[in-house]
């Protein structure tokens, strides 16, 4: 996919190379707020993932995303003027927090106009960073339109989330701190929405003059770099895990980097997103948002491609809401047949809860609870049945639990997961 770029000019368009480099090499005091995130191998998810798998934990930044880095980079590409006049920004996620923090850092004014459906707790975690938040329009487009107007009334710098030369090349310093530490790295993998960090990336890697290949991983749901670079026309839209990176309509100026200087792109699906995401948790001991995760979902959708090679890829972020954690954590106990509701037919007759019990129990396995049903049924009249949630060691427990129940002369349907 990877074409040849034109180096007569600056790799980052608007961008010249050595304020590139610059930002490659954190010149300026202020990068000093910018943590050095922690780059390690995993040999737990390598052995998973049949490659030699190392991680940058991004997640670890203060505010929980790669999203301060370019924030920062773009507040510093600003001379004394356009910071006496502020900025603003449209968002409701990392970029809001990632530009409000280092805004107050540096002593500029911060205005964040965000959906006025945006969760209280956002606006809260952004006003204590030091913008002032302003709620405007029933999504981001229409919050995103009163930026721009006020942008046009007060004279404010409008900062991009991903297509601008400082934010990307701000994002790509995470390639260069991977490839300072492992200089033989042969892939790296990194999320798409907007593509400001998988651009910034490959930037970053081919001005170091690194031959890895960039590899790009983007939620099936939302498939609009892939559809761009690939001339395809896949269906966009719908209710994503990884929501960091449901992005409709992809920069123009990260649109042609990619295209320009990236690999593949390869989509990964629901399920893969939250099994990356729950092995980052209960393997890694890490908690990763569902962009976060899109890396390892990659790497494990897509096995062949990165087979015995050295893979890198990165937590962009680590930001998710807790009810959210709970229901991937129990969804996916379930997908391991270490959680089951069985649907068990029984004689309206007393004692049959009480055999249905001794043998789960006898089997060592534990009810979580119990639903008795006589009178929503289709059964005959002298027939119920109830749903009943067991914890198992795993699915072979699981399974032996079904069959002694079936032994004793019990129906037995396990709910589909």
């Amino acid at each position: 996919m990877a074409t040849q770029l034109n180096r007569e000019k600056s790799l980052i368009p608007g961008l010249d190379d050595g304020a590139f480099d610059a930002i490659l090499r954190r010149a300026h005091p202020a990068w000093e707020g910018v943590l050095k995130t922690p780059f390690l191998r995993s040999d737990k998810l390598s052995a998973l993932a049949g490659c030699e798998l190392w991680i940058k934990y991004e997640n670890l930044q203060h505010t929980g995303s790669f999203k301060e880095r370019g924030a920062l980079a773009k507040l510093l590409s600003l001379d004394a003027a356009a910071r006496a006049r502020g900025v603003v920004a449209a968002s409701a996620g990392n970029h809001a927090q990632g530009l409000a923090r280092h805004a107050a850092l540096l002593g500029v004014d911060a205005r964040i106009v965000m959906p006025e459906t945006t969760p209280y707790v956002k606006v809260e975690q952004t006003e204590r960073l030091g913008a002032h938040v302003v709620l405007h329009g029933d999504g981001f487009d229409e919050a995103n339109a009163y930026a721009q107007e006020i942008c046009a009334r007060e004279g404010r710098v409008y900062v991009h989330p991903f297509d601008d030369p400082y934010v990307i090349a701000g994002q790509g310093a995470v390639a260069a701190e991977m490839l300072a530490d492992l200089p033989d790295i042969d892939v790296i993998v990194a999320p798409i929405g907007g593509g400001g960090l998988l651009a910034g990336m490959a930037a970053a890697a081919r001005r170091l003059g690194a031959r890895c290949q960039i590899v790009g991983a983007q939620a099936e749901l939302y498939p609009s770099m892939y559809n761009a670079v690939k001339g395809e026309q896949r269906p966009v839209g719908g209710v994503t895990l990884a929501e960091g990176i449901a992005v409709r309509e992809p920069g123009a100026i990260t649109r042609a980097l990619i295209k320009a200087l990236v690999d593949d792109i390869v989509l990964v699906n629901e399920r893969a997103l939250e099994r990356a995401l729950s092995l980052y948790l209960n393997v890694q001991k890490v908690l990763a948002e569902g962009a976060g995760a899109a890396g390892l979902a990659a790497v494990l959708e897509h096995p062949d491609r990165f087979r015995g090679r050295k893979v890198a890829t990165v937590i962009c972020g680590g930001n998710i809401d807790t009810r959210l954690l709970s229901s991937i954590l129990m969804r996916d106990l379930v997908r391991q047949g270490r959680i089951a509701r069985l649907r068990i037919e029984l004689l309206d007759v007393p004692g049959q809860l009480t055999r249905v019990s001794e043998i789960i129990a006898h089997e060592q396995a534990n009810v979580i609870d119990v639903a008795y049903h006589k009178i929503f049924s289709d059964l005959p009249a002298k027939q119920t049945y109830i749903d009943i949630s067991v914890e198992t060691f795993d699915r072979p427990h699981l399974e032996r639990v079904i069959a002694a129940l079936r032994a004793r002369g019990f129906n037995v349907e396990m709910a589909a997961y």
